[in-house]
Protein backbone atom coordinates (compact mmCIF):
# COMPACT_ATOMS: atom_id res chain seq x y z
CA UNK A 1 0.00 0.00 0.00
CA UNK A 2 1.00 3.09 -1.14
CA UNK A 3 1.67 5.86 2.32
CA UNK A 4 1.11 9.26 2.23
CA UNK A 5 2.35 11.68 4.88
CA UNK A 6 0.56 14.84 6.07
CA UNK A 7 1.06 17.66 8.22
CA UNK A 8 -1.37 19.54 9.37
CA UNK A 9 -3.77 17.13 9.47
CA UNK A 10 -5.57 17.89 12.60
CA UNK A 11 -8.20 20.42 10.83
CA UNK A 12 -9.18 22.58 7.54
CA UNK A 13 -7.20 21.46 4.21
CA UNK A 14 -4.60 19.01 6.20
CA UNK A 15 -7.64 17.22 7.32
CA UNK A 16 -9.53 16.93 4.16
CA UNK A 17 -6.54 15.83 2.36
CA UNK A 18 -5.75 13.15 4.34
CA UNK A 19 -9.20 11.54 4.52
CA UNK A 20 -9.19 12.69 0.56
CA UNK A 21 -6.30 10.42 0.07
CA UNK A 22 -7.57 7.21 2.69
CA UNK A 23 -10.28 7.20 -0.09
CA UNK A 24 -7.97 6.94 -2.91
CA UNK A 25 -6.82 3.83 -1.15
CA UNK A 26 -3.47 5.54 0.29
CA UNK A 27 -2.10 4.59 3.87
CA UNK A 28 -2.61 7.92 5.15
CA UNK A 29 0.18 9.36 8.81
CA UNK A 30 -1.38 12.31 10.14
CA UNK A 31 1.10 14.69 12.14
CA UNK A 32 0.26 18.16 13.60
CA UNK A 33 0.36 19.65 17.15
CA UNK A 34 -3.14 18.80 18.43
CA UNK A 35 -2.98 15.10 19.39
CA UNK A 36 -7.20 14.88 20.27
CA UNK A 37 -8.35 16.27 17.36
CA UNK A 38 -5.51 14.17 14.68
CA UNK A 39 -7.22 11.16 16.42
CA UNK A 40 -10.78 12.65 15.30
CA UNK A 41 -10.18 12.47 11.78
CA UNK A 42 -8.23 9.35 12.42
CA UNK A 43 -10.92 7.93 13.66
CA UNK A 44 -13.49 9.32 10.77
CA UNK A 45 -10.92 7.61 8.01
CA UNK A 46 -10.68 4.67 9.96
CA UNK A 47 -14.50 4.16 10.08
CA UNK A 48 -14.23 4.67 6.30
CA UNK A 49 -12.32 0.90 6.26
CA UNK A 50 -8.80 3.25 5.52
CA UNK A 51 -5.19 2.47 7.20
CA UNK A 52 -4.30 5.77 9.11
CA UNK A 53 -1.44 6.35 11.89
CA UNK A 54 -1.90 9.45 14.06
CA UNK A 55 2.12 11.23 14.74
CA UNK A 56 1.45 13.83 16.84
CA UNK A 57 4.71 16.82 16.28
CA UNK A 58 5.50 19.97 15.74
CA UNK A 59 6.82 20.83 12.09
CA UNK A 60 9.23 23.45 13.81
CA UNK A 61 10.83 20.61 15.96
CA UNK A 62 13.71 18.72 13.79
CA UNK A 63 13.86 15.83 16.64
CA UNK A 64 10.25 15.57 16.54
CA UNK A 65 9.85 15.03 12.92
CA UNK A 66 12.51 12.45 12.70
CA UNK A 67 10.81 10.83 15.36
CA UNK A 68 7.64 10.99 13.46
CA UNK A 69 9.20 9.61 10.01
CA UNK A 70 11.24 6.67 11.67
CA UNK A 71 7.36 5.50 13.39
CA UNK A 72 5.77 5.79 9.88
CA UNK A 73 8.59 3.85 8.38
CA UNK A 74 7.86 1.21 10.57
CA UNK A 75 4.63 1.24 11.21
CA UNK A 76 3.43 1.93 7.54
CA UNK A 77 6.15 1.57 4.96
CA UNK A 78 8.45 4.31 3.36
CA UNK A 79 6.34 7.25 2.55
CA UNK A 80 5.89 8.15 -1.04
CA UNK A 81 3.12 11.05 -1.19
CA UNK A 82 3.99 14.14 1.13
CA UNK A 83 1.85 16.79 1.91
CA UNK A 84 2.67 19.83 4.19
CA UNK A 85 0.05 22.21 5.18
CA UNK A 86 0.86 23.09 8.29
CA UNK A 87 0.28 26.86 8.29
CA UNK A 88 -0.04 30.47 10.80
CA UNK A 89 -0.19 33.68 10.02
CA UNK A 90 -1.08 37.19 12.23
CA UNK A 91 -3.97 39.78 12.51
CA UNK A 92 -1.16 41.97 13.13
CA UNK A 93 -0.14 42.19 8.94
CA UNK A 94 0.99 45.64 8.85
CA UNK A 95 4.56 47.10 9.24
CA UNK A 96 3.38 49.52 11.95
CA UNK A 97 1.98 46.94 13.73
CA UNK A 98 4.10 43.69 13.21
CA UNK A 99 7.18 42.52 14.87
CA UNK A 100 10.30 41.10 13.43
CA UNK A 101 9.83 38.15 15.82
CA UNK A 102 6.14 37.53 14.54
CA UNK A 103 7.24 37.69 11.08
CA UNK A 104 10.42 34.70 12.10
CA UNK A 105 7.61 32.26 13.66
CA UNK A 106 5.46 32.46 10.76
CA UNK A 107 8.75 31.75 8.27
CA UNK A 108 9.13 28.74 10.82
CA UNK A 109 6.46 27.16 10.39
CA UNK A 110 5.77 28.29 6.65
CA UNK A 111 8.69 27.91 5.34
CA UNK A 112 11.15 25.76 7.21
CA UNK A 113 8.57 23.74 8.12
CA UNK A 114 8.33 22.33 4.34
CA UNK A 115 12.50 22.63 4.28
CA UNK A 116 13.12 20.42 6.65
CA UNK A 117 10.50 17.31 6.31
CA UNK A 118 11.34 17.63 2.63
CA UNK A 119 15.14 17.30 3.72
CA UNK A 120 13.99 14.47 5.85
CA UNK A 121 12.01 12.98 3.39
CA UNK A 122 14.45 12.75 0.36
CA UNK A 123 16.67 10.27 1.27
CA UNK A 124 14.30 7.23 1.18
CA UNK A 125 12.86 8.83 -1.81
CA UNK A 126 15.75 8.55 -3.76
CA UNK A 127 16.39 5.06 -2.77
CA UNK A 128 12.82 3.91 -4.04
CA UNK A 129 13.01 6.49 -7.13
CA UNK A 130 9.66 7.76 -7.07
CA UNK A 131 8.65 10.65 -4.37
CA UNK A 132 5.56 13.28 -4.49
CA UNK A 133 6.02 16.71 -2.46
CA UNK A 134 2.37 18.88 -2.48
CA UNK A 135 2.88 22.29 -0.44
CA UNK A 136 -0.03 23.88 0.17
CA UNK A 137 0.63 27.29 -0.48
CA UNK A 138 -1.86 30.28 -1.03
CA UNK A 139 -3.44 32.61 -3.72
CA UNK A 140 -0.89 35.28 -2.13
CA UNK A 141 2.53 33.25 -3.25
CA UNK A 142 0.78 33.53 -6.89
CA UNK A 143 -0.81 37.01 -7.00
CA UNK A 144 1.09 39.60 -4.55
CA UNK A 145 -1.69 40.43 -1.67
CA UNK A 146 -0.90 43.54 0.28
CA UNK A 147 -3.57 43.06 3.44
CA UNK A 148 -1.87 38.45 3.96
CA UNK A 149 1.09 40.54 5.70
CA UNK A 150 4.89 40.73 4.82
CA UNK A 151 5.77 37.33 6.63
CA UNK A 152 2.81 35.40 5.36
CA UNK A 153 3.33 36.29 1.69
CA UNK A 154 7.36 36.35 2.18
CA UNK A 155 6.83 32.62 3.42
CA UNK A 156 4.50 31.70 0.92
CA UNK A 157 5.74 33.19 -2.24
CA UNK A 158 9.06 31.04 -0.94
CA UNK A 159 7.44 27.61 -1.23
CA UNK A 160 7.20 28.31 -5.07
CA UNK A 161 10.80 28.01 -5.53
CA UNK A 162 10.99 24.93 -2.79
CA UNK A 163 8.93 23.34 -5.42
CA UNK A 164 10.75 24.42 -8.47
CA UNK A 165 14.47 23.22 -6.80
CA UNK A 166 13.03 19.92 -6.28
CA UNK A 167 11.50 19.23 -9.46
CA UNK A 168 15.11 20.48 -11.17
CA UNK A 169 17.48 18.55 -9.15
CA UNK A 170 15.12 15.51 -7.94
CA UNK A 171 13.58 14.74 -11.15
CA UNK A 172 16.03 12.34 -12.20
CA UNK A 173 15.63 10.28 -9.37
CA UNK A 174 11.51 10.29 -9.77
CA UNK A 175 10.85 13.16 -7.29
CA UNK A 176 8.31 15.83 -7.82
CA UNK A 177 6.86 18.60 -6.43
CA UNK A 178 3.56 20.76 -6.77
CA UNK A 179 3.59 24.06 -5.37
CA UNK A 180 -0.81 24.27 -4.85
CA UNK A 181 -2.42 28.01 -3.97
CA UNK A 182 -5.26 28.22 -3.14
CA UNK A 183 -7.23 31.11 -3.18
CA UNK A 184 -9.92 31.92 0.13
CA UNK A 185 -10.85 29.34 1.55
CA UNK A 186 -13.77 28.82 4.36
CA UNK A 187 -11.56 26.82 7.22
CA UNK A 188 -10.44 27.77 10.72
CA UNK A 189 -7.37 29.32 9.58
CA UNK A 190 -9.50 32.60 9.14
CA UNK A 191 -9.43 33.27 12.70
CA UNK A 192 -5.94 34.76 12.21
CA UNK A 193 -7.52 37.69 10.34
CA UNK A 194 -7.52 40.75 11.44
CA UNK A 195 -11.17 41.05 10.61
CA UNK A 196 -13.41 38.03 10.42
CA UNK A 197 -15.56 37.45 7.02
CA UNK A 198 -19.73 37.54 7.08
CA UNK A 199 -21.52 34.57 6.16
CA UNK A 200 -21.68 36.26 2.53
CA UNK A 201 -17.82 35.79 1.96
CA UNK A 202 -17.35 32.57 3.04
CA UNK A 203 -20.30 31.35 0.56
CA UNK A 204 -17.70 32.89 -2.22
CA UNK A 205 -14.91 30.61 -0.64
CA UNK A 206 -13.49 27.41 -1.39
CA UNK A 207 -13.90 24.46 0.73
CA UNK A 208 -11.28 22.34 2.32
CA UNK A 209 -12.92 19.69 0.73
CA UNK A 210 -12.29 21.58 -2.87
CA UNK A 211 -8.41 22.04 -1.98
CA UNK A 212 -8.51 18.06 -1.20
CA UNK A 213 -9.58 17.00 -3.96
CA UNK A 214 -6.39 19.04 -5.86
CA UNK A 215 -4.06 17.52 -3.93
CA UNK A 216 -5.87 13.72 -4.79
CA UNK A 217 -5.64 14.61 -8.54
CA UNK A 218 -1.65 15.67 -7.72
CA UNK A 219 -1.09 12.70 -5.78
CA UNK A 220 -2.45 10.05 -8.18
CA UNK A 221 -0.81 11.47 -11.02
CA UNK A 222 1.14 9.31 -13.60
CA UNK A 223 4.86 9.00 -12.30
CA UNK A 224 5.62 10.69 -15.43
CA UNK A 225 3.63 13.51 -15.39
CA UNK A 226 4.70 16.44 -12.92
CA UNK A 227 2.47 19.19 -11.86
CA UNK A 228 4.49 21.69 -10.90
CA UNK A 229 1.95 24.45 -10.16
CA UNK A 230 -1.71 24.33 -9.51
CA UNK A 231 -3.85 27.59 -8.72
CA UNK A 232 -7.34 26.91 -7.54
CA UNK A 233 -9.86 29.73 -7.10
CA UNK A 234 -13.86 29.67 -6.39
CA UNK A 235 -15.41 31.36 -9.63
CA UNK A 236 -16.42 34.29 -7.64
CA UNK A 237 -12.89 34.90 -6.70
CA UNK A 238 -13.16 37.79 -3.62
CA UNK A 239 -9.80 38.97 -4.62
CA UNK A 240 -11.05 39.96 -7.98
CA UNK A 241 -13.39 42.54 -6.43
Amino acid sequence: MRVAWVTGASSGMGAASAEALAADGFAVALTGRRGASLEAVAERIRSKGGTVLSVPADVTDRGALQQAIARINETLGEIEIVVLSAGVNTPRRHWDALTSSEVRAIVDVNLMGVVEPVELVLPSMRRSGRGQFVLISSWSAWRFSPGAGVGYSASKQALAAVAETINAQEGVSGIRACHLCPGDVDTGFLAYRPQQPNEDDRRHMLAATDVARAVSFVATSPADVCINELVITPTTNLAYR
